[in-house]
């Protein structure tokens, strides 16, 4: 192969020219070059292979293959003419790698080696000077000298830096004289202007450009900007914005309470602005204290000591505030602290009284009379006007009112006896409040202790019953015995046992006192028999040590018991019972057989009690207690006119003009006890109250002759019993409830009214033979 660059007839000399010098090669190879960003709209021609066997008659095809092959380049089979058919851009490949072959175009057979050659893209300046991580942030201390370095930028190009001076850069400053600039070769930014402050100014925009081509004219460029901020340094002392400062606050107020906040302005910023603050002078010093609030900016002055009107009511404060970091370069400019005053007033304020002490202890003997005086407490009034105090005592402190306290003086004494083995100690609350102002109420607390004495005698502890065995022999123990005391002397318990006067020349037991609290009960002789004495009584003298003795007598029961070889109890009853021996299986049949036979006894009697024959009655279809149910509804008063007319009542002789007229509300299944009354049974008088009288007499009777009247209407009308009524309820509603049979003998004793009930339910006190 020949390649061919510049024109074709340039590309035939040099082929002929590489064909003399290596005649014993048939290839010949090199390297293409071609320009990048070609715009041109026909095919950019790069070059031409040539086989030394191509004759020209087209029997020879040329095969282009590698990088780009038949997308980027292509080649004419026949003429070897290499074209680039896309836009080649070095930035984005800077050359290609391809291979080339003459064929037989009819055989398709290799007529020479693969060769490899290479396409290099020749740069051009189409790039400009680009600043990647722009825009930039940047810091420098405030009043840094000029030439003080600010920040270092680097543009890229992306050209080739070999070929030419497409991608030589220089850097300018287009924006931000005269406080800054940058050196045109390294890109570094510098400060240009002296003692710039940031109080006064703080935030700089710098714009910088980048220049290729060496800035010459006609190369390309690219700018960034850069943002620069001066940082802080403690260059200013602070300064109070008050040279005086009022403040005040309460004398109740507790300790550690805020009396107000001051602030020492800086004109610095962070660290550089941070406070210390200290009272240097003034009355208040040892009352007053200072601390720096959390942000390290304020003095927040607190209270130290209990505050008091009375005694000052107001203190002044000189108070300082300084600067904790301080930049030695800059100390010139100092001092960097100030000074102010601070005048605090102590407001008045209406305090509860106030007790000579804390708390008060008192101890008291449990003897002690009612009426004597404890102690007593004194409280006043810490205000100018001096109120008077009364005093009294927190009854939830004294719930059994054992003392009481003198509302004037505040003496306390005692109103109950003491007990020290009932309550040992009393804490007592006693308020005292302003006499002008109840509602200023102090307390303290008062514990009283109340002290030992010996004042109860000893008594046994536990073991108030003993045995002994009918073997026991002469001088045997039998029972160790302790005594108790509630008392607690100071130099601890102490008994004396002995027996009993009475006891003492007793021939069975004897005790023995062990010096150690304790005391043993032994026998005096043997012998013992339950036969001849179950039970001994053995009284048992105790006294103690303290003044005044105190003493007691104890009765110990001793028992006599049979006892196995080793003393184990096995019997202590005078007698062995023996249990009767158990009945056989007949016995038992038989009593079992008695026991039902009564029950169905009983069972019979209750039933022919309660199923006997009913009373007579006229109308056997009719069921008095269907009837009761049915009449047995609560009237309407005297508004219900429609159950019974009253006009028949003042009027009798129109009651026989209305024998049809009946209730509304029920038609009743029997005849109306409203008849007709003779005028003669009414004459009893001329006053309306007579003829209803009279009236009511009539129908009773007749009510009471007729033997076939039932008692349901009369009941109803006449017979509301009420409340409190003797006879109670005449009702057998409620009778299903009960299964016991009701005496209804005393109806006899009610008159005649009652007579049919009496047949009906009770039994007649006449010898007269029953209706049924």
């Amino acid at each position: 192969f020949i390649f061919l660059l510049g024109t074709p007839a340039e590309e035939e000399h040099v082929g002929s020219s590489a064909l003399l010098q290596r005649a014993k090669r048939s290839w010949v190879w090199n390297q293409f070059f071609v320009l990048e960003e070609y715009t041109g709209l026909e095919p950019l021609y790069i070059g031409k292979l040539h086989s030394d066997m191509d004759k020209g008659d087209g029997s020879i095809k040329y095969i282009l293959t590698g990088e780009g092959a038949g997308t980027t380049f292509t080649i004419d089979d026949s003429t070897g003419d290499i074209h680039a058919i896309q836009r080649l851009d070095r930035e984005v490949k800077a050359q290609y790698i391809l291979r080339a072959q003459a064929r037989n175009r009819l055989t398709d057979r290799p007529l020479e080696p693969e060769s490899e050659f290479i396409v290099k893209i020749q740069d051009i300046n189409d790039n400009e000077p680009r600043f990647l991580d722009g825009p930039y942030q940047a810091t420098v201390p405030e009043m840094s000298k000029i030439g003080t370095s600010v920040i270092q930028l680097t543009a890229t190009d992306a050209d080739d830096p070999t070929y030419g001076n497409s991608a030589r850069v220089v850097y300018s400053i287009l924006e931000g004289q005269p406080y800054f600039s940058v050196d045109a070769k390294t890109g570094v930014v510098r400060v240009s202007l002296a003692d710039m402050d940031r109080e006064t100014r703080e935030n700089y925009t710098v714009v910088i450009q980048a220049k290729d081509m060496g800035g010459q004219l006609g190369g390309l460029a690219g700018t960034t900007t850069v943002n620069i901020t001066l940082s802080d340094i403690n260059d200013n002392p602070p300064m109070f914005d008050q040279r005086l400062y009022q403040m005040s606050i309460p004398e109740s107020a507790p300790v550690g309470s805020v009396v107000g906040r001051i602030w020492a302005k800086d004109r610095d910023i962070g660290v550089n602005a941070e406070m210390k603050y200290s009272i240097i002078d003034g009355d208040g010093r040892d009352t007053f204290d200072i601390s720096t609030d959390p942000t390290n900016l304020f003095g927040i002055i607190t209270v130290k000591k209990p505050l008091n009107f009375e005694i000052k009511p107001s203190y002044t404060l000189k108070v300082e505030g300084a600067n904790t970091h301080l930049d030695p370069a800059f100390r010139h400019r100092g001092p960097f602290k100030d000074v102010t005053i601070v005048h605090v007033s102590i407001e008045d304020v209406d305090e509860p009284p106030l007790f000579d002490s804390p708390a008060y202890y008192v101890e008291l003997p449990e003897d002690a009379e009612i009426g004597t005086m404890v102690k007593t407490v004194s409280a006043r009034d810490p205000d100018a006007a001096n109120n008077t105090v009364r005093y009294s005592i927190d009854r939830s402190s004294d719930p059994d009112k054992y003392f009481y306290i003198e509302i004037t003086s505040g003496s306390l004494m005692t109103v109950r006896s003491l007990d020290r083995e009932e309550v040992g100690w009393h804490n007592i609350t006693i308020l005292a409040m302003e006499m002008n102002n109840p509602t200023q109420i102090a307390s303290v607390s008062v514990a009283v202790r109340v002290l030992d004495v010996n004042d109860n005698p000893p008594s046994l502890m536990h073991y108030l019953e003993a045995y002994v065995c009918e073997n026991a022999k002469a001088g045997q123990l039998i029972q160790t015995v302790t005594a108790v005391d509630p008392d607690e002397p100071l130099g601890g318990q102490h008994f004396y046992y002995s027996l009993a006067p009475e006891a003492v020349n007793n021939p069975n037991f004897t005790l023995k006192d062990n010096q150690d609290n304790t005391a043993w009960i032994l026998t005096r002789r043997g012998g013992w028999s339950q036969q001849d004495q179950t039970v001994f009584y053995l009284p048992i003298f105790i006294s103690d040590s303290e003044q005044p003795v105190q003493s007691s007598t104890s009765t110990l029961t001793i028992r006599v018991c049979s006892c196995d070889q080793e003393g184990n109890v096995m019997s202590c009853n005078a007698e062995a019972y023996s249990l009767p021996a158990s009945l056989s299986r007949g016995a038992l049949i038989a009593i079992l057989a008695c026991i039902f036979v009564l029950l169905v006894m009983i069972l019979l009697m209750l039933s022919l009690r309660t199923h006997r024959k009913k009373p007579y009655l006229c109308d056997e279809e009719e069921n008095v207690h269907e009837n009761i149910v049915r009449y047995d509804d609560e009237g309407g008063g005297e508004e219900d006119t429609e159950a019974f007319d009253i006009a028949a009542m003042w009027n009798p002789r129109e009651a026989h003009h209305h024998p049809g007229k009946m209730r509304q509300d029920m038609l009743p299944e029997i005849e109306s006890l409203s008849r007709y009354v003779p005028q003669a049974c009414v004459m009893g008088g001329g006053s309306g109250d007579s003829n209803v009288h009279g009236y009511v007499l009539a129908k009773l009777l007749e009510a009471d002759m007729d033997p076939c009247a039932p008692p349901y209407d009369s009941l109803q009308t006449y017979a509301y019993e009420g409340e409190g009524s003797v006879a109670e309820s005449l009702s057998s509603l409620q009778s299903g409830t009960s299964n016991t049979d009701h005496e209804y003998d005393y109806l006899n004793d009610w008159g005649p009214r009652f007579k049919k009930l009496a047949e009906m339910y009770g039994v007649l006190e006449t010898n007269s033979p029953p209706l049924w």
